[in-house]
């Protein structure tokens, strides 16, 4: 017979095992919570091809359905020298094009508190990043100088080294003190946080095209880790000489007439560009309580590798899947709702099947011809920007979004048919569609 006391004591502990789980239940919670705390785009800043040097000039290139590639300009490399219609001809380049930055060589450096001699060598990669950084600060209406101390990350996209090639190539002479400052990636994004006096996370991303979107990923991540209370995240590209250009052409990866002719028949490879773009982030809740200016809200990220694939440069549509099904996942987002994806769409006759294919696996079964999923690139009209080319399309869609606009996709003329369409319901083509705001 179980006397009172032992009844009390039973009952003790079951109001212990009650409480300590609804404990853990709560901090379940909070964690679940935590992981998908939306981020606010609250500013943009960029240089894209086309002349685009703030976000509006970047959606009239879109909305206008303007092809922003080029000859390549003789403050580059001699075209006529390096171009040779034979791929493999030693020592040339299959295409006479790319999309280049107006006025890439001009730089206030005494604003940034660069002496002369330092910016001789100081890569215009990072010279883009201080101008476009400094921008969309102040387009999100944050003064740059009053940021001094504050918990502040930034992440940056770059894989580019196009100017130390250049500089090498003059000779061992021209190296000096400031050659490893100016050119290092680390110092891409440590020299934003010296220069603002920023004390959060700082890091560059190398991950080839992905580089940029990556950098997103990791300071969405970093705000919600309360590792910064406000992040500046994107990516930059420069083409300054030419031997990278010689490498894509020899592994046959560029479009000899100079166009990503993304998801098309035709498509023969993407065009190499330039530019830059960085966003200011701020968790929702923060930057609804401080009254911010929201463009767009960031709900969920992801990031996997293709692993074991036929090639190293092979894109795995398994994981391109996975990986679209973790985001909304962690999002929280319902995959019938999403009305619009900017694709990787390089332009290649191997990769826009494999991504349209993962793109048609994940969402086909909750589209219509009523209910379509649209489907774009922004290499269409700036071609592929590497480390800067997911900051672009993400740029693109906050811009459409902020337009209620789905701009065109261009040279899309007689769909690839090694892409099952069946799977996927609607292309941007050659007029603008209107876009219903559901962020």
């Amino acid at each position: 017979m179980i006397s009172n006391q032992e009844q009390e004591y039973a009952q003790l502990m079951q109001m212990a095992l009650d409480k300590i789980s609804n404990l853990e239940a709560e901090v379940d919670r909070l964690k679940n919570q935590k992981q998908s705390e939306a981020i606010a785009i609250i500013g943009m800043g960029c240089r894209v091809p086309g002349g685009a040097s703030i976000p509006e000039a970047f959606w009239d290139i879109l909305q206008n359905g303007v092809d922003a590639i080029t000859e390549v300009p003789p403050d580059r490399w001699p075209i006529n020298k390096y171009y040779d219609s034979d791929p493999t001809t030693p020592g040339k380049i299959s295409t006479r094009y790319g999309g280049f930055v107006e006025q890439l060589q001009e730089f206030d450096a005494n604003f940034f508190g660069i002496s002369p001699k330092e910016t001789i060598h100081l890569d215009p990669q990072q010279r883009l990043l201080l101008e476009v950084s400094w921008e969309a600060l102040e387009r999100s209406g944050i003064n740059p100088q009053q940021l001094t101390g504050t918990s502040t990350g930034v992440f940056v996209g770059i894989c580019g080294s196009d100017y130390t090639q250049k500089i090498l190539t003059q000779g061992l002479e021209q190296i000096d003190a400031y050659l490893g400052t100016g050119n290092s990636h680390s110092t891409a994004s440590g020299r934003i946080s010296y220069l603002l006096g920023l004390k959060g996370p700082s890091l560059a991303v190398d991950t080839a095209c992905s580089s940029s979107l990556v950098s997103i990923h990791l300071a969405t991540t970093s705000l919600r880790n309360r590792e910064c209370d406000l992040a500046l995240a994107g990516g930059v590209n420069a083409l300054i000489s030419p031997e990278f250009s010689i490498n894509f052409s020899k592994a046959g990866m560029l479009s000899p007439d100079g166009r990503c002719k993304t998801f098309d028949a035709t498509a023969d490879g993407f065009v190499r560009s330039e530019g830059c773009g960085m966003v200011v982030l701020k968790r929702l809740s923060d930057a609804v309580a401080h009254g911010d200016n929201i463009l767009a809200v960031i709900r969920g990220t992801a990031i996997n590798q293709d692993g074991d694939t036929s090639g190293l440069t092979v894109p795995n549509g398994t994981s391109q899947q996975a990986v679209i099904r973790q985001a909304l996942e962690n999002g929280g987002v319902d995959p019938a709702s999403i009305s619009y994806i900017e694709a990787h769409g390089t332009g290649t006759s191997l990769g826009d099947p494999i991504e349209v294919g993962a793109i048609g696996t994940v969402f086909g079964k909750t589209h219509s011809q009523e209910q379509p999923v649209i489907i774009g690139s922004a290499k269409t009209n700036i071609g592929h920007l590497e480390g800067a080319a997911g900051i672009a399309g993400l740029m693109k869609v906050v811009l459409q979004l902020q337009n209620h606009k789905i701009a065109p996709s261009l040279h899309f003329n007689q769909p690839n048919p090694y892409i099952d369409w069946d799977t996927i319901t609607s292309t941007s083509r050659d007029q603008a569609h209107l876009l219903a705001n559901k962020w």
